[in-house]
This record gives structure tokens, C-alpha cells and sequence, in this order.
């Protein structure tokens, strides 16, 4: 079997998951999924304060998840790549699975009576 390479997965882990490890940045992901969006718009719409939405989408940027264009003044950010989403979106899908099977198992424990 070929296996990812240590220094592949620490890249991985540098530049996607570590921009993933806050629930903001992954709701922003969202948000911008959506639409493209000024900060005070999505700010709003999220209900973040707008310098903690500045801080997230920095990082997203850093790690190339987001973009933005400048028009003057105005700043408006959007997804990189849509393919995140579709990840995120599996990954949701792996944890509902999960959740799932762990109820069952535990539905089954009591219901034999064992705990």
C-alpha cells in the first residue's frame, strides 16, 4: 500500500487543518460557500464581532482557503476552492455516521442491560 508521506501529512495538517481547527473559520467557510461577502456583512450575519471575523478570515487567507478583491475602500472575500465545502461536507456526513453507530451501540447496552 502507498502511504502519504510524514512530511505530506504534516503539510496537511499545517495548511488545511490547522485553518479548520476553529468553528468560526469553518462557519465562515460556509457563509462565503453562499456568497461572496464584506467582512461587516458576514460579521452580522454570523453574529461574530467584526475583528474576530478579520482575525479568522486572515488565517483562512493564509492558508490560501479564502480570497478576496478589493473595490476602493471595499474589501470582499470568497471562497478559494468550492472543494472544501464539499469536504467539510463529508466530513460532517462521517460524524453523523459515527454518532449514529455509537447511539445504536449504546441503545443496544441498555437495552440487554449491560452498561
Amino acid at each position: 500500500m502507498n502511504y502519504p508521506s510524514l512530511q505530506e501529512l504534516n503539510l496537511l495538517h499545517a495548511n488545511i487543518c490547522r485553518a479548520l481547527a476553529d468553528p468560526k473559520r469553518i462557519l465562515l467557510l460556509y457563509a462565503l460557500d453562499h456568497k461572496p461577502r464584506h467582512v461587516t456583512a458576514l460579521a452580522d450575519e454570523l453574529n461574530i464581532p467584526q475583528p474576530t471575523v478579520s482575525r479568522h478570515l486572515r488565517i483562512l487567507r493564509q492558508h490560501s482557503l479564502v480570497n478576496f478583491e478589493r473595490n476602493g475602500s471595499s474589501v470582499v472575500y470568497y471562497l478559494s476552492d468550492r472543494q472544501i465545502i464539499q469536504v467539510l461536507d463529508m466530513m460532517r456526513q462521517i460524524m453523523y455516521d459515527a454518532l449514529a453507530k455509537q447511539s445504536n451501540m449504546l441503545n443496544q447496552s441498555v437495552a440487554m442491560g449491560t452498561d
